[in-house]
């Protein structure tokens, strides 16, 4: 029932641990299994069957993996440990005095990782950074060069940086509160430790000569990264949850009346005849023919998205059928299906076949297959497969996307859409992580994390205070893997504010603008496990370390005088070039750290700074965007749709650097692109002689473009 992952053109054999018996550590007689260039796998005493990966169907690209030159590992393996003891795995990493640790989950508060204490349990993100959240992928990357995903679908208990052993070779320095001043209630932890609750666990090891590559290694592990369908970097508009088809043709044309950009229409619950148990069944009432619905939109570049969470409704057509492949417990009354088995995919998926897909509709929000305990399937559930509660609480999220994946994937037709949970193993598949917490800095915490843990995420907009919110809101989630306003409740758009609905305007326009420079960004992402948008701390010649505030004794609130962690957590890189810097309601400067090398700025193309940092006052119509030395930004010409054809290009270069960039071309639409069927034209420009050449390799075919207008933007 189970097809696991899908190894292209070879076997990798799992390596049991030798001398991991109960309760022996392994130490240095872990045998590590290579597997790719600076990829190896480790086995730890007996590991579950089940884990992370091996319900899902994805192709590891290894080939890619093998480009990249062979690295070791940075670490002394004698010094990394596990243990099996009392029915569980313990494991310890070393940790360096000045050693950085990033990863472990979809964090919203805190980037680097070192000096917490975490369980990594999916979940609804509840304000606190503890480890239950959306994606709590178990993979840390360090600062060091190296990273490990330890693949097991359990609840794992993470101590980065927090604890001191009696046998530690670095013990910290023995204090006296007493009398020294500076005594420090967590003193310095040499070692990164697990408690995973099982009797054994895979470990895979990646290396690279900095961060970015260890990513690198594993997002192409985990399939390398899905490249969307084109109109799915377009602008998304989720309506009311109750509207019928003529309020959504209204919203529709309203759109077009204000000349605002709209690629895909979400509908909510009320587009089926029972949501909260779902019955995947269109109303006919709001919806009569939602096969005219679903072509009228596609006549005019609309894309459908439809919610759904994972309950089965007893009324729903399929419900006696599918209910031998469900779980014990039920969600809202619904049926849990068992979407690791055979079974229930063949039935879930002629059922969404027949009723939606078929109708063209393009994709789907996935809703509530992340948590909250009281409304999912308690931990003592059972599911027909033997799939543990635990286990199948980690990975339900995964399978969801799985299974949406191959019914697009049997018609060759990319789809992009929503997801509330996901862990590792999805990096290549076609969903966004989205939430219902709406703190603006945090949204932005999350996107920075998602580059380390393979996953996307999207800080979608929904309402405002005022209208300096609602417009650094759209600042931001127009430089996102995902551009959405979701007004499901409220019935907000883009022009709720009219004081600021043409700067508004002109953001989403630049969001279609931008495409040409983003699908590029995201072919990177699937060929070369590049993250379209990344953190500052995966850039080369980054550099921006922890401080902490000192902290003030109280005895009630502070009784341990612990101090306050800054760090660098409201910037990120977009693409091969572009810097991002938000600003947040009531904001007027900021502070931006640039890299090293010479930046400039994107709208003017004036000199911004170099390896400094900068404070910046953009005023509100602009969110601040930098480009550096030799870059250059491939775009559409200013437009509120994204063309169907070959369209004009413009080249924008900055900087005074001569330089090249290789911009992506499929049909955009289709997987052919696994086949071969796409272009990497070749833009050179030249500042000195203000010269630019597109070239176009010998029989390649262009989908989309037919003209190349190159801009210098930075005056000589």
């Amino acid at each position: 029932m189970r097809k696991g992952i899908l190894f292209a053109g070879f076997v990798v054999a799992l390596v049991v641990c030798f001398g991991c018996g109960p309760s022996t550590p392994s130490g240095s007689g872990m045998e590590y299994q290579r597997v790719a260039s600076g990829v190896w796998k480790v086995e730890v005493g007996q590991p579950d069957k089940v884990n992370l990966l091996s319900e899902l169907e994805f192709t590891p690209k290894i080939d890619a993996i093998n480009t990249l030159d062979e690295v070791d590992l940075p670490v002394d393996k004698a010094e990394i440990t596990a243990e099996v003891f009392d029915g569980k795995t313990y494991l310890r990493f070393p940790l360096d005095k000045e050693e950085k640790i990033y990863g472990l989950g979809l964090n919203f508060k805190s980037v680097q990782q070192r000096g917490r204490i975490t369980r990594l349990h999916v979940d609804h993100y509840g304000g606190s950074d503890n480890g239950r959240t959306h994606a709590p992928v178990p993979f840390f990357v360090s600062s060091k060069g190296y990273g490990v995903l330890i693949n097991a679908a359990r609840y794992i208990d993470v101590f980065a940086g927090t604890s001191v052993r009696k046998d530690s070779k670095n013990p910290p320095k023995l204090q006296n509160r007493n009398t020294d001043g500076d005594w420090n209630p967590q003193p310095y932890s040499d070692n990164l430790e697990f408690l995973v609750p099982a009797e054994g666990v895979e470990l895979v090891f990646f290396s690279g000569k900095n961060m970015l590559e260890v990513v690198r290694r594993f997002n192409l592990y985990n399939g390398g990264g899905v490249l969307p369908p084109k109109w799915g970097l377009g602008f998304w508009q989720r309506v009311p949850t109750l509207y019928s088809d003529k309020q959504v043709e209204e919203e529709v044309n309203e759109f077009k009346k204000r000349d605002f950009p709209l690629s895909v229409i979400g509908l909510e619950p009320g587009w089926m005849t029972r949501s909260y148990p779902c019955t995947y069944q269109w109303d006919p009432g709001r919806f009569p023919s939602p096969d005219s619905f679903v072509k009228n939109m596609s006549d005019q570049g609309i894309k459908v998205n439809l919610w759904v969470n994972p309950g089965v409704a007893p009324d729903c057509d399929i419900a006696s059928e599918i209910e031998p492949f469900t779980g014990t417990h039920t969600e809202w009354n619904g049926m849990l299906p068992d979407y690791s088995m055979k079974e229930t995919k063949e039935i879930m998926g002629r059922h969404f076949e027949k009723n939606v897909i078929s109708k063209g509709v393009s994709g789907f929000k996935m809703d509530e297959n992340d948590g909250y305990d009281s409304w999912v399937a308690p931990d003592v559930a059972k599911y027909p497969s033997g799939i543990s509660a635990e286990q199948m609480r980690q990975i339900y999220g995964s399978l969801m996307q799985s299974f949406m994946t191959g019914l697009y994937r049997e018609k060759n037709e990319r789809t992009y859409g929503l997801v509330r949970a996901g862990n590792a193993g999805t990096t290549s598949y076609p969903f966004v992580i989205y939430n219902d917490y709406y703190n603006h800095r945090d949204f932005i915490t999350a996107l920075i994390n998602s580059s380390f843990i393979g996953v996307l995420w999207t800080p979608e907009v929904r309402a405002s205070r005022t209208s300096e919110e609602w417009l650094r809101r759209m600042q931001t989630v127009c430089f996102s893997p995902l551009a959405m306003l979701n007004a499901w409740a409220d019935g907000t758009k883009p022009w709720s504010f009219p004081d600021v609905e043409r700067q508004v305007g002109d953001v989403m326009k630049l969001r279609i603008s931008l495409i040409p420079y983003l699908y590029t960004a995201f072919a990177h992402y699937a060929f070369d496990g590049i993250p379209p948008v990344r953190a500052m701390n995966l850039e080369p010649g980054f550099e921006a370390e922890v401080s902490y505030d000192q902290g003030v004794l109280d005895s009630t609130d502070n009784p341990y005088n612990i101090a306050r962690r800054q760090e660098m957590k409201d910037q990120f890189m977009v693409g091969e070039s572009l810097l991002v810097a938000p600003l947040f309601a009531g904001e007027t400067e900021r502070k931006v750290i640039l890299p090293e090398g010479k930046w400039y700025d994107f709208y003017t193309g004036e000199f911004a700074g170099e390896g400094e940092i900068i404070t910046v006052k953009p005023g509100l119509d602009k969110i601040p965007a930098y480009v550096r030395d030799g870059g250059i930004i491939p775009m559409y010409e200013p437009g509120s749709s994204i063309p169907e054809g070959p369209a004009p290009v413009i080249v924008r270069h900055y900087g005074t650097k001569a330089s090249a960039y290789d911009l992506y071309d499929d049909d955009g639409h289709t997987y052919d692109y696994e086949k071969g069927a796409f272009t990497w034209i070749r833009l050179s420009a030249d500042p000195a002689s203000s010269k630019g050449e597109a070239k176009v390799p010998e029989g390649g075919t262009i989908w989309s473009f037919n003209d190349y207008r190159f801009e210098f933007m930075t005056k000589q």
